[in-house]
């Protein structure tokens, strides 16, 4: 008995840790700015700060390139990731080298690319634009969607395939009707990853972006000004910031929950 009390409440404090958070920022963007540091939980309620982020600080800019980068981002980089996770996890090209060769490129610091690849985007010309964003973002989330999609690949019975070319069937079709359908909910669990991976970047976005091309992260940092942090303003857009998240993890929790344990049975 007092084991089961025990864990229940390690559970009831872990669940308040990650919840407590998110519902203060809820609860600072509804307050005037003059009780934001207020320990008042319940005092009066305005929308001013939702208003002044979005018609002062031009919000729905940075919102929309955050929406059209990550989203362009995942679609651009999902069919090499599994292509290559599928010919890592069947044919075993490359070798354990080459595995290991793309583990490693995610071990980099991001300071280490960054110039690299600001050099490259003034070079084709595609610095302060949402292209060279999205192609960045895309090059760099396809080492990890990879890495995810080859232990999905790893999980589906080879004889399925085999039975499928034993029908006629050719390796890419067996890999387009068979392969594919199946790991359906691995494809959307990395897609989602890959989402918030790009969704939540901040310093590619700072130095390949402009003013009219910088993403959520960038806005929100840039609202620190000379008189201090507008606290009201951050939280305002703290809360917008994770409503795609959490309406994208509502929709396809069945798909990510399936995904993410994918595989780890055989």
């Amino acid at each position: 008995m007092l084991r089961k009390i025990t864990l229940h409440l390690g559970l009831i404090i872990a669940c308040l840790v990650v919840i407590l958070p998110p519902l203060w920022a809820l609860r600072t963007s509804l307050v005037p700015e003059s009780l934001s540091y207020s320990t008042a939980v319940f005092p009066d309620w305005t929308w001013g700060n939702y208003r002044g982020l979005l018609e002062q600080n031009d919000f729905l800019t940075h919102y929309g390139n955050s929406l059209i980068v990550s989203f362009c981002s995942v679609i651009l980089a999902m069919p090499f990731a599994a292509a290559t996770g599928y010919a890592f996890a069947r044919f075993r090209t490359g070798g354990s080298g080459a595995r290991f060769i793309m583990l490693a490129t995610q071990m980099l610091p991001a300071v280490a690319l960054v110039l690299p690849a600001f050099a490259l985007l003034r070079t084709l010309g595609l610095t302060n634009s949402l292209l060279g964003l999205t192609l960045v973002y895309a090059a760099l989330n396809l080492p990890f969607l990879t890495w995810i999609l080859m232990g999905f690949f790893e999980g589906i019975p080879v004889d399925l395939e085999w039975a499928a070319m034993t029908d006629g069937a050719t390796a890419w079709g067996a890999f387009r009707h068979i392969v594919l359908p199946v790991s359906l909910p691995g494809l959307a669990a990395a897609a989602v990853l890959g989402f918030i991976l790009s969704w939540n970047e901040f310093l590619f976005a700072l130095v390949l972006s402009g003013p009219q091309t910088s993403t959520i992260p960038v806005a929100l940092a840039a609202l620190q000004t000379s008189n201090g942090v507008q606290i009201g303003k951050v939280s305002a857009g703290v809360v917008l910031a994770i409503l795609p998240l959490i309406i994208a993890s509502h929709f396809i929790q069945r798909f990510i929950v399936k995904g993410l344990t994918f595989g780890s049975v055989k």
